[in-house]
């Protein structure tokens, strides 16, 4: 494992990486911004116990104190879902400072993708990545996930980009980045609360022994950056693109109404989805999250074959 001063990896995490054995990394984010309190805490316990459960050892991964933590406690998972929206939600541009101030971050896609690849963690499961959101061309908001993809080797497994984004911007902008977007079992696009969002991804793979010896190959080929591994929502939770659109279109609205924008953008739209679906889009993203843990860990136990 390379060393890092802010880096502390727990000791469970940090035998397993130093043995080659399986690792998933987990965001910390979901935890403290995704969802309310207890229902979080209870969803992370049970995100790394379906890890646990497919052959790999679970990381999840935040900023506690100013140190940069890949693996937590139960302890420190329940302190996360305590403070809620009081912990920072921490991307790329924030870590310096927090680490600097000795402050707190939940980590997005963005840093859970650095901090495991700083202890050596090669398979992230996470809800959905960050994109080009609605109207990017006159704001320019782009999830810097986009950009991490881009340059950090890390196969990020989730059920494809949020709908709440423009789907379509976002796969070129991964296409021009040279991200390879791959669908488990599918060659459409999973839209998140969704199955299907009619756009295509570039390679199909229905094994994860299939997933890991493409992510195998592109480390060996000594590629810098990751690959997204989409893997659709399970059919029983998936909700009808009708219903979850309206909810969407109506959120967009209220918040360009409000004028929210940044990082602030995603959770709004997120809760005001969630408010206009009766609580159903939480369901549908609690069940979406266990099922990547599911295939991120049976691929990293893949992976670690190879």
């Amino acid at each position: 494992m390379p060393y890092n001063h802010y880096l502390d990896a727990a000791p469970e995490v940090a035998q397993a990486v130093a043995e080659g054995r399986p690792v998933v990394a987990l965001e910390s984010t979901i935890i403290s911004h995704g969802m309310p309190y207890p229902q979080n805490v209870e969803t992370a316990l049970k995100v790394e116990s379906i890890v646990r459960e497919n052959g790999a050892v679970p990381a999840t991964i935040a900023i506690l104190g100013g140190r940069l933590k890949a693996g937590l406690t139960p302890e420190e998972i329940e302190y996360l879902g305590k403070k809620g929206h009081d912990v920072a939600k921490a991307s790329r541009r924030d870590l310096a400072v927090l680490c600097a101030r000795g402050e707190d971050g939940a980590t997005t896609v963005t840093t859970t993708m650095m901090i495991a690849h700083m202890a050596g963690i090669q398979v992230f499961a996470t809800g959905g990545i960050g994109g080009v959101h609605r109207g990017a061309e006159t704001t320019m908001d782009i999830s810097a996930d986009l950009e991490e993809l881009s340059q950090t080797p890390v196969m990020v497994v989730c059920a494809g980009a949020k709908s709440i984004l423009d789907l379509g911007l976002t796969l070129e902008y991964l296409e021009t980045h040279g991200v390879p977007v791959i669908g488990y079992g599918t060659r459409e696009l999973p839209a998140f609360y969704t199955r299907k969002s009619g756009f295509a991804v570039d390679y199909e793979i229905d094994t994860p022994a299939g997933l890991a010896a493409a992510f195998h190959a592109s480390l060996e080929l000594g590629l810098r950056g990751g690959m997204l591994v989409t893997n659709p929502i399970p059919e029983e939770s998936s909700m009808a693109p009708e219903v979850i659109n309206k909810a969407i279109d109506e959120a967009v609205a209220q918040a360009q109404a409000q004028g929210i924008h940044g990082k602030e953008t995603t959770p709004f739209l997120l809760a005001k989805v969630k408010d206009l679906t009766g609580g159903d889009s939480l369901d549908s993203n609690i069940q979406l999250v266990f099922n990547n843990a599911r295939l991120a860990a049976q691929t990293a136990a893949e992976l670690a074959k190879l």
